[in-house]
């Protein structure tokens, strides 16, 4: 018996209308309200910043993942902040074709195909993978997520980066748990649907030359 794959979790905040972040990439109008905050503090970790783990009071944070994807757009923000490594308690990549190649400290940058890169990091032994974003990427990687966590606030932007960025691909999900806040906010667990099975195409029904149906030449054809 095989070892089981890891699964790629895409985990991103959202608003009701499917956007992650404003035009311009600022997210600060989906707020992480007290009762949230201590929630996802306490179950979900290692998706903080390590920068923010001593004012969050998080010492070691365990969890499911030990690796964390990015796209360019969402490293950015951290980088423009000083901040080189801002997962650093995770295997961090970022897939990038203008960013120079890794120095050896913070993210490794990866310059091919997500999603030839991510079905070969399934493979490897390890915990859970976390796509972190933004949108491009997830749009790019969505086919290979194995779960969608969804931190959903009662906003609506009316425009911004949208949670997957591709073009029209229908991807059905289960809901597989919910939880509502007093603020609010209601986090969402879904897992990948199964592909439906094929539908076998139906008996040939041909007429045959003993029937004494005609075809060539029928009306209206």
């Amino acid at each position: 018996m095989g070892v089981p794959l890891r699964k790629l979790v895409y985990y991103v905040a959202s608003t009701l209308d499917g956007f992650i972040a404003a035009p311009d990439g600022s997210y600060d109008f989906l707020p992480l309200e007290p009762d949230v905050a201590a929630h996802l503090t306490a179950g979900w970790p290692q998706t903080f910043p390590t920068f923010s783990h001593p004012q969050l009071g998080i010492d070691r944070p365990t969890g499911r993942f030990d690796t964390v994807l990015m796209g360019r757009a969402t490293y950015d923000p951290a980088l423009r902040a000083g901040i080189t490594s801002p997962y650093a308690h995770l295997r961090q990549y970022v897939f990038s074709r203008s960013l120079p190649p890794s120095a050896g400290t913070g993210p490794e940058v990866v310059a091919g195909d997500p999603v030839a890169f991510v079905r070969e990091l399934k493979g490897r032994p390890g915990g859970d993978i976390w796509l972190c974003g933004g949108g491009q990427l997830a749009g790019q990687l969505l086919p290979e997520v194995d779960e969608l966590v969804v931190k959903l606030h009662p906003v609506v932007a009316g425009s911004g980066i949208s949670l997957a960025t591709r073009g029209f691909a229908a991807h059905r999900f289960t809901l597989t748990g919910t939880r509502a806040f007093d603020s609010g906010l209601v986090l969402l667990h879904y897992a990948a649907a199964p592909a439906p099975a094929p539908v076998p195409a139906p008996p040939s029904s041909a007429p045959s030359a003993s029937s004494g149906v005609t075809v060539e030449g029928a009306p209206g054809r």
